[in-house]
């Protein structure tokens, strides 16, 4: 998720130029600046800045061959680029839009020009940084829905193989989550699911971990880079802890549940038949077996 303070990212080989922008919108945003293109590229694909504002008329790689750059990168493609140039030729303009920019501010500019483009094209980034949120945001319980989970575990998979590393999984079942419901009602239920997504959150504690709601009743935990037995024995906190939590329901009263957890790892071969979705389904197949052997618990699949 983007930080709240928006980032900027400015481009111009004028020291002068340079100052003022800088001056002009640094007390909204986190500005970064280059006064080298090819240094740009560097910049932009490890800073990933929301905008990134450049001017035309560069020595070296000049702004028209550094956007063609950027728009074919594909950590910095999607970053919407502002050319600001004393360029005022049409056709100038219309190889900019042509190239991908955003908009053009001309100089000589005024602060509260640079200040309104600027704005302008962060309403649209910050509307669309929203939208991906709710896209991929369980808006029960707040954490990444299957949606989001389903595409970060590729992901890991194919950095996995590429690496040759161990990725690890979890999928947790509520028990007896139907019962819960019809004895104490769906939203009691809820607080349960928004209970044991906060309990997730508080026992993945790696940065490269990451929780989701599974659907329903189920939840799922990725573990880049982590052998089985740690995957166990964070599946094993998860279950306690669930275990161990008393949460208010409507009213007065408190509620607990208990969870069934299938666990897997596994290490990608760079060439073989065992897939993504394969490592899924055996970690579902260890969860049936925690199910169907006595309920919360936690039961570890065999290798693929």
């Amino acid at each position: 998720m983007k930080e709240m303070r928006n980032s900027v990212l400015i481009i111009d080989d004028d020291i002068v130029n340079l100052r003022a922008l800088v001056e002009i919108l640094s007390e909204e945003y986190t500005v970064y600046a280059e006064r080298d293109g090819r240094k740009c590229l560097e910049a932009a694909a490890r800073i990933k800045p929301d905008l990134i504002l450049m001017d035309v008329l560069m020595p070296g790689m000049g702004g028209f061959e550094l956007i063609k750059a950027l728009k074919s990168d594909e950590q910095t493609k999607n970053i919407p680029i502002i050319f600001v140039t004393g360029l005022t030729n049409a056709d100038d303009e219309v190889a900019g839009f042509d190239l991908g920019a955003v908009d053009y501010i001309v100089k000589p500019y005024s602060e509260h020009v640079v200040r309104k483009c600027v704005n302008h094209q962060m309403r649209i980034i910050n509307l669309l940084y929203e939208v991906q949120r709710l896209e991929t945001t369980d808006a029960l319980t707040g954490i990444g829905n299957r949606r989001y989970f389903s595409k970060l575990l590729l992901q890991e998979w194919e950095q996995a193989r590429r690496q040759q590393e161990p990725l690890s999984f979890l999928i947790l079942n509520i028990d007896d989550f139907k019962k819960f419901n019809d004895i104490y009602g769906y939203s009691n239920g809820d607080l349960a699911l928004k209970s044991i997504a906060e309990t997730i959150n508080k026992r993945v504690k790696q940065a490269t971990d990451k929780g989701a709601r599974w659907g329903g009743g189920e939840f799922a935990v990725i573990f880049p880079n982590t052998e089985l037995s740690g995957a166990i024995k964070v599946a094993e906190e998860i279950r306690e802890a669930i275990e161990n939590t008393a949460f208010t329901l409507d009213g007065e009263r408190t509620g607990k549940v208990t969870v069934s957890i299938g666990v897997h790892s596994y290490v990608p071969e760079r060439v073989e038949n065992y897939s993504a979705a394969a490592f899924v389904s055996d970690t579902g197949k260890a969860l049936l077996y925690a199910k169907k052997h006595g309920k919360n618990c936690v039961h570890a699949a065999k290798s693929g």
